[in-house]
């Protein structure tokens, strides 16, 4: 036009701006703008709308105010560019100014303010914009409508937005789509599938936003199968090869952790964007693969696409479940280059990061330099301290907390009641649980579980069970709680009972309910049930499952079954440390030293390091063959190749290796060697060995010391008495039974127990409870018949003592006959 000299119209000239504008190119737009003889309102308004769109508010203010006139496009232009910028209340206060100067409102004025409202979440502005529609009749069009709908579901307000959707007489996709996103906003997410599908009913056809919602609501309930076949649904419609609903299904299927299916979905990608990286990352994340999360994010990081805050989060989440400090190290270093650093959710998630890696120091620096903190920031360092078993600081930074105005949340009285429950700090639970009581919080499932937990561990069993019964909703978390609390606790019946109401009530046990019951059959040695719990676990395949394979090495070895436990222990195709432990406890419990010592020098041989509780079992099948050079080559390689102190009850397993080989003055000097003072068990220990060696002088003190620590510890008088005894020492075996007679001391009765058809039968020394006592009584009166002609060579047990001995024996014998 310039060379050929041609004049241009104000029409030509206005289409010449908006060709710029739409460019990207606003110099040349302002250019042709200035060189106009001429200029009209849409002249205006193209500036106003190209400086506002590109972010530019200052310049497009001072256009605004320069027109001569203005109309309801440039009210809108200015309204709709500060939502953009990010300035949603002044975009809310250009839309009372054009009010205010009698400006008429259109459709898009109504939408614009209205998404103003939704991000501000401003419920009391959005009601009075939704009258002025009211007053206009603009409330029945179907683009205001739509965007009612959805600023009343970001204002929490879902009931409204769905009683407002289903009054519009007319709905298109946006209203469909902006309801659905609504109910997923909400955590409705059973609501936002039905839609969906009433949607499709309705002939509505599908959009880019409602499939990336309902597969947001899919997501959230873990719903794989319906995830899968909406899957199909968004394949049949060519929206699966779409980056924005791809990138929904993925994250779909990574929070339904399916991995493998959200891989395939990222792998098919024809153009991947930031989005779909950070989705397979956090998925990885979540899923506790850190070290795949770590690889995309290097993956990302040669590509062209940058980071954000959300990779950056996604990258320090995997570096936490690895505990890789160092991995967090250089990841910070790229956040801190980036300016990241300062972003709340990415100081959050170092913190988190260096919490979960034990770098406790570390994360109270980085919490303490934050400018801002939220309620994440203060349930990271709890965590982080409780984690640590830091459980005095847990409780300080959780009153801090709450000095600083900050609410706490489920998560937060869930690191709380554990480091309660740690320090059995029942005073300071009480407290919080009345807090959690206060808030309405009290049944939540998970609240609920961290109580019952805490409870379990204070001893509280009563309490802990009442909880249990009054949460709403019972999860498998929840029955987990009160299981495992009853076997902390030794009531492994009571365990297993709980074990049987979960069943009954449908509820799907994971691999820790099992490795939980197992224990208690392992403690009862109930092997019958132990056999049918590892069928179950058979079906379900979860023999793999290293902590469950321990348990069943272990359970097995206790019911006395060595077999099985070491057929267990010899297909376990994953074998951590506790499995070891497993497999050379059994064989030291069952007196099998050599096969105990043997398994440990495969473990070596595996470089699997042992820990104190594996040289627990070795120093114990030590102690069965009498091996004293070895037990000593073993309690020295402890401490020297492995930096493991020794405990009090590696010192009792040497000073039983030691009285064993008959070095019973050396075993009493170790006990007053050591570095710690003894207990009960490590003098009882020596005492037995006393009375193998016949050493009246040894058990002496060591009676005294053991009387010293518990004058009631009715063991120390029996076992002296014995020794007396096998002396021949009549006189003070009678000071001895006069004594326990004087101080009413009286041996526990003891308890023994046997199943018979998957029964559990329990028996104390003169026990008449039994429902079957009389025919019991009965055939015991015929074995003691049979028994008269042989002479038994015993040691003296107290007269008591003998009869409540022999009585538990022959009820035992007396049911397993009938």
């Amino acid at each position: 036009m310039i060379i050929s000299g041609f004049v241009p119209t104000i029409f030509v000239t206005n289409c010449l701006i908006q060709l710029y504008i739409k460019c990207g190119d606003l110099g040349y737009a302002n250019r042709v703008f200035d060189k106009m003889s001429q200029r009209d309102i849409v002249s205006w308004n193209a500036m106003v709308f190209g400086y506002a769109s590109s972010g530019m508010m200052g310049v497009a203010k001072r256009y605004f105010d320069d027109m001569p006139e203005k109309d309801v496009v440039s009210w809108n232009s200015l309204v709709s560019g500060y939502l953009k910028s990010g300035k949603s209340l002044k975009s809310i206060e250009v839309f009372v100014e054009m009010g205010r100067v009698g400006v008429g409102f259109d459709r898009t004025s109504f939408a614009v303010v209205l998404k103003s409202c939704a991000v501000l979440e401003e419920f009391d502005v959005g009601i009075q914009v939704h009258c002025i529609a009211v007053k206009i009749a603009f409330d029945k069009d179907v683009f205001t409508g739509s965007a009612l709908v959805d600023m009343y579901g970001k204002c929490k307000r879902l009931d409204d937005s769905i009683r407002f959707f289903y009054q519009m007489p007319e709905k298109n996709w946006v209203s469909w789509s902006a309801v659905i996103a609504g109910c997923v906003q909400n955590d409705k997410f059973i609501k936002g599938v039905e839609l969906f599908r009433e949607m499709q009913r309705e002939d509505i056809g599908v959009s880019q936003s409602a499939y990336a919602s309902v597969f947001r609501s899919c997501a959230g309930l873990s719903a794989y199968r319906s995830g899968m076949q909406l899957h199909g649904h968004a394949l049949k419609t060519n929206f699966a090869t779409d980056i924005i609903v791809g990138t929904a299904i993925l994250d779909m299927y990574a929070k339904c952790g399916s991995m493998s299916e959200a891989q395939k979905i990222f792998n098919l990608f024809p153009i991947r964007n930031l989005q779909s990286f950070n989705a397979i990352i956090i998925g990885y994340a979540r899923s506790d693969q850190g070290f795949q999360a770590l690889n995309l994010f290097k993956l990302l990081l040669k590509s062209d696409l940058g980071f954000d805050e959300i990779s950056l989060s996604g990258a320090f989440s995997a570096c936490a479940v690895m505990k890789g400090y160092l991995e967090g190290v250089q990841v910070q270093g790229l956040a801190v280059k980036s300016t990241f650093e300062s972003n709340i959710c990415v100081a959050n998630a170092i913190l988190d990061m260096y919490g979960k890696s034990g770098a406790l120091a570390e994360a109270c620096r980085v919490f303490y330099e934050m400018e801002r903190r939220d309620a994440i920031s203060w349930n990271a360092i709890i965590a982080a301290h409780e984690q640590n078993g830091n459980e005095e600081e847990t409780l300080s930074h959780f009153v801090a907390m709450l000095q600083s105005r900050v609410e706490p949340d489920k998560f937060t009285y869930g690191s709380v009641l554990k480091a309660c429950a740690g320090q059995q700090a029942l005073h300071y639970g009480m407290e919080i649980h009345n807090r959690i009581i206060k808030c309405g919080m009290g049944l939540h499932s998970f609240i609920g579980s961290a109580l019952v937990d805490m409870y379990c561990k204070c001893g509280m069993m009563e309490e802990a069970e009442k909880i249990h019964d009054r949460i709403e909703q019972q999860t498998m978390v929840c029955w987990n709680a009160i299981i495992s609390g009853y076997s902390l606790q030794k009531e492994s019946e009571a365990a297993q009972t709980f074990f049987s109401r979960m069943l009954e009530m449908g509820v799907t046990p994971d691999h820790f309910t099992y490795a939980t019951v197992l224990d208690t059959c392992a403690n009862l040695a109930t092997v019958g049930l132990g056999k049918q719990i590892h069928g179950q676990i058979i079906k379900l395949e979860l023999q793999s499952d290293v902590y469950i394979c321990s348990t069943l090495v272990d359970m097995y070895s206790k019911c006395g079954n060595m077999y099985d436990s070491k057929l267990i222990f010899e297909k376990a195709t994953n074998r951590d440390f506790v499995t070891w432990n497993a497999m050379i406890c059994g064989y030291a419990q069952h007196g099998l030293g050599n096969e105990a010592l043997n398994v440990f020098e495969d473990m070596i041989v595996d470089n699997v390091v042992p820990n104190h509780a594996t040289f627990v079992s070795v120093l114990r099948a030590c102690a069965h063959i009498g091996q004293v050079e070895k037990g000593l080559r073993y309690f020295d390689l402890m401490s020297v190749e492995y930096g493991l102190a020794p405990q009090l009850e590696h010192y009792s397993c040497m000073v039983d290796i030691m009285g064993r080989a008959g070095q019973v003055s050396e075993a009493l000097k170790l006990i007053n060697d050591m570095p710690f003072e003894p207990d009960d068990v490590i003098w009882r220990t020596l005492l037995s060995i006393c009375k193998i060696h016949g050493n009246v002088d040894v058990a002496e003190k060591v009676a005294n010391s053991l009387l010293q620590l518990d004058p009631q510890d009715s063991s120390a008088y029996i076992l002296l008495s014995n020794i007396y005894a096998d002396a021949c020492m009549w006189n003070k075996v009678s000071d001895m039974r006069k004594i326990m007679r004087y101080n009413k001391i009286k041996k526990e009765p003891g308890c023994s127990w046997i199943e018979i058809k998957d029964e559990v039968h329990a028996f104390l020394a003169g026990d008449k409870a039994h429902p079957r006592c009389k025919e019991i009584y009965k055939k015991l009166v015929i074995l003691v018949d049979e028994m008269r002609c042989y002479v038994a060579d015993i040691d003296f047990f107290l007269e008591e003592d003998t009869n409540q001995l022999k009585k538990q024996e022959k009820l035992k014998i007396s049911l397993r006959d009938l």
